[in-house]
């Protein structure tokens, strides 16, 4: 046969790559000795030079078939999941074939046959307008001259009747459509890349219409939503293809169903082998299976079969189940689950089903979905969960004196921000669903209103859905699908760990964080940022007072009540991270972050403290910053008001001490934020460890601590020999140092950088995806440099990137010792760190075999 057309038969030459995956399939169930009709398959080459008007030799691609052919053309790409052009089937129906099959299969299945055609001939290959060829009740000799004379009288020519000329068209058109712009787009963004090719096959139809038993039907062996063994599909008789799917009048079921007839009490034999089938397919071709089927006079045709479509759940679940029956190897059950996937797993989603009224599209930031009532302030989010009613956080942007109102709403919605904006990072690390740079949406504060981007205004009160993992707002609520960490995702996670050779923490701030991280199977806590627990209950109001203290010793007095409040936190933290090692980063943030800006917050306050407003006001401007973030803060607060970080190392030594005496083995690690120079960490080193000193003596413990330091400052990736020589560990956080390499506002880039995305300027958001050009070479530079000033130290990454690939194979590769990612982020970190070790053992293993 032509080189260009390659019979499918069990020994011919063909692969997915040349041919498509549908073609291999079809090779692969001839192989299984399945009825497969007779097919013929066209390469990508061809196909391409179909496209560009090179027509292969008919004669030879029509010969297999027979004299009268009647056939079908499928797509055959690469991936299933890229799309393709629609199947066509009865080429060849024409006047003389009508006439023929007449007699054999009656006058009105072999009309309806011909309209079929003539329909999607006209509408798929000629491009006519849809409208005019709908097909028509009764297929009878009139219908059909009144659509062939449509036809004739849209192209200026009668339908065509050669079979020749029907297939030639049918494959130019198929040819065509895969290279439109369009359809190139819509492959490229399921991640097909810009040359991806399309085959196609050719097959002889199996008309599942006549005398006897015939029909078509389809069924799968899997529920595509739970991933469980379930027999599903339709059978619809003197039917083609995958009408028995549609909503049609006569179809039935295919197991025995309280509901109405089936397949297996119609045509029990039938059925048999139907089921034998379907664990041929999955024993032998390692997968799920759907098969197209076709009955033709009791004679069975197996037309196709496609890998079953299946959301995340079943994903995780047929994978493992695979696995356990022995079909593919763990590390193949791990491969085929995308981390993605998991994330979808552990929160609410909005059922794929759902219809959804698109109020505004934001960014996603903390995946998942809640439904709730608009409010507009963290204090309505509070009453409203008083209430029990469940609310949505609406804020322009967030600040931490809203932390308290996202603990309380379902879901927290701001119209400025990033990906590591505030509300981004806190709704991550408490599992709330969070959309942020929804910068089209306003807020009428004034009305109590938002406003969407075409003008429609919901009121505060009105129910509204946030969905974290697309990103957009949605009217109302809409159908959920429940999280699920069944079994098969345990079990999955289990196997990731036994492959992966990197650690996986989590970031927590609270004892509910550690209990998330430790449900997750955290490996330890990689960052506690302790200025979260400030913001609890009443110690806010302590905090306040702590800053408009005069002097050291009325900061240490007000700190003192602060102490015990801590010291409870971290005894609960390490309580339940018994045996695992914790990081406690000591106070970070500028003390304004702590002080109101509005004029009610600032009478408030003034009454707590039992000063004039004007005094209030006056030392709140005092300690405003022109760019805080760069300004007083971190190990800077250490150095300058010591007394904050005395309290804190206290306040650790003691519920170590305590744990300890109740039997919990802790490791705790103690880091410096925001250093600089070495000297910022001798200085603190010696308070802190002056102050494990008293608290051994005074309690006679034991106190297992490190202390390390905090790389988010270009200077100290530079200077990070220095800094070794003092620090036992080195934790780049990504998030300020990417901030401070770029030059960029985490909380303000959200405004332009996707047009710098789009023009090239950025391949990525450097906030969303490790930069490993400019950021990744600073922290390359700071883990060989530290290494120099301390072979042993211990390297790790706990920013907002942490959980990514990019930044477990770029800590892989420089040999860190773990990433601390959310809670939440820590099993697909799992997954993550596990295929990016099986892919290195996989290239290794290849490149051997050269």
């Amino acid at each position: 046969m032509n080189t260009q057309l390659t019979l499918i038969t069990p020994t011919a030459p063909m692969s997915a790559a040349v041919h498509g995956e549908r073609a291999k399939c079809l090779q692969r169930l001839i192989r299984l000795d399945m009825p497969v009709p007779v097919t013929v398959a066209l390469p990508f080459d061809a196909v391409r030079d179909i496209a560009q008007g090179r027509m292969p030799d008919m004669a030879a691609l029509i010969a297999p078939f027979g004299d009268r052919p009647l056939l079908s053309v499928r797509p055959s790409s690469l991936d299933p999941d890229w799309g393709g052009p629609g199947a066509i089937l009865n080429i060849g129906m024409n006047a003389r074939r009508l006439a023929q099959m007449k007699e054999t299969v009656g006058a009105r299945a072999a009309t309806a046959l011909y309209l079929r055609f003539v329909q999607s001939y006209a509408i798929h290959v000629a491009r006519l307008d849809p409208d005019a060829f709908d097909l028509p009740d009764v297929a009878d000799e009139a219908s059909l001259h009144t659509m062939l004379d449509i036809y004739e009288t849209e192209t200026d020519e009668p339908f065509p009747q050669d079979p020749a000329v029907q297939l030639a068209e049918v494959l130019r058109s198929m040819a065509r459509a895969w290279e439109g712009t369009t359809a190139r787009l819509l492959r490229q963004a399921k991640g097909a890349p810009a040359d991806a090719g399309l085959g196609l096959v050719v097959q002889a139809m199996a008309l599942g219409v006549g005398p006897g038993e015939c029909g078509s039907g389809v069924i799968q062996y899997v529920d595509e939503t739970t991933g469980l063994r379930q027999i599903k599909g339709r059978y619809l008789g003197q039917s083609q293809g995958r009408e028995a799917l549609g909503d049609v009048e006569g179809a039935i079921y295919l197991t025995r169903d309280d509901r109405g007839p089936s397949l297996e009490e119609h045509c029990p034999a039938t059925f048999a082998q139907l089921v034998a089938y379907g664990d041929l397919c999955r024993r032998n071709l390692r997968e799920e299976m759907q098969v197209e089927f076709t009955i033709e006079d009791g004679h069975m045709h197996i037309l196709d079969a496609v890998r079953v479509q299946r959301n995340s759940r079943a994903s995780v679940r047929i994978a493992v189940a695979l696995a356990e029956d022995g079909i593919i190897p763990r590390e193949e059950a791990l491969m085929r689950v995308e981390p993605a996937a998991l994330s979808e797993l552990l929160h609410r989603q909005v059922d794929p089903r759902a219809k959804r009224d698109l109020i505004v599209r934001g960014i996603a930031a903390s995946p998942g979905a809640a439904a709730g009532r608009i409010v507009l302030t963290a204090a309505d989010a509070q009453a409203s969960a008083a209430r029990g009613e469940p609310c949505v956080l609406v804020r322009r942007e967030t600040t931490p004196e809203d932390i308290r109102g996202m603990h309380a709403a379902q879901a927290v919605l701001t119209m400025r921000g990033g990906v590591t904006s505030h509300a981004a990072v806190i709704g991550r690390g408490l599992g709330v669903p969070c959309v942020v740079g929804a910068s089209e949406l306003s807020i009428d504060r004034k009305n109590g209103k938002i406003i969407a981007p075409d003008g429609r205004r919901f009121a505060a009160g009105d129910v509204i859905t946030v969905d974290g993992t697309t990103g957009q707002v949605i009217v109302g609520e809409p159908p959920m699908l429940e999280a699920a960490l069944d079994d098969a995702f345990k079990t999955l996670l289990h196997w990731a760990d036994d492959v992966r050779d990197i650690g996986v923490r989590a970031n927590a701030d609270t004892p509910a964080d550690a209990q998330t991280a430790r449900n997750f199977e955290a490996e330890g806590i990689g960052l506690c940022r302790t200025e979260h627990m400030f913001f609890e209950g009443d110690r806010l109001g302590v905090m306040r007072e702590m800053i408009f203290a005069e002097s050291s010793d009325d900061r240490r007095a007000v700190l003192d009540r602060l102490l015990p409040m801590q010291r409870a936190d971290f005894q609960a933290l390490f309580g339940i991270m018994a045996g695992k090692s914790v990081c406690v980063r000591l106070f970070d943030p500028p003390l304004h972050e702590f002080l109101p800006s509005d004029k009610q917050g600032l009478r408030d306050l003034a009454e707590q403290l039992a000063l004039p407003l004007a005094d209030v006001t006056d030392r709140v401007d005092a300690l405003s910053e022109y760019n805080p973030m760069l300004g007083m803060r971190g190990v800077r607060l250490g150095i300058a008001i010591p007394e904050i970080y005395d309290m804190q190392a206290q306040a650790i030594f003691e519920a170590m001490a305590a744990v300890g005496k109740a039997g919990t083995d802790i490791s705790v690690e103690i880091m410096i934020p925001l250093v600089s120079a070495m000297r910022e960490v001798e200085l603190v080193k010696g308070r802190v460890d002056a102050v494990a000193n008293a608290v051994r003596a005074k309690t006679k413990s034991t106190l297992d601590y490190h202390l390390g330091v905090m790389v988010e400052t270009p200077r100290a990736a530079l200077r990070a020999q220095d800094i070794a020589e003092h620090a036992e560990f080195l934790s780049f956080g990504t998030n300020d140092l990417t901030q401070m390499t770029y030059g960029l506002s985490r909380d303000d880039a959200g405004r332009f950088m996707s047009a710098y995305v789009q023009q090239g300027v950025y391949a990525e958001d450097p906030f969303h995806t490790l930069d490993i050009e400019g950021v990744g070479e600073l922290i390359a530079i700071g883990a060989e440099r530290g290494r120099l000033g301390r072979p042993d130290v211990v390297l790790s990454i706990c920013g907002e990137h942490a959980g990514s690939r990019v930044a477990i194979e770029f800590c892989r590769a420089h040999g860190f010792d773990y990433v601390s990612c959310s809670p939440f982020r820590v099993p697909v970190a799992r997954l993550t760190a596990a295929q990016s070790a099986l892919q290195d053992r996989q290239d290794d293993e290849n490149w051997s075999g050269l």
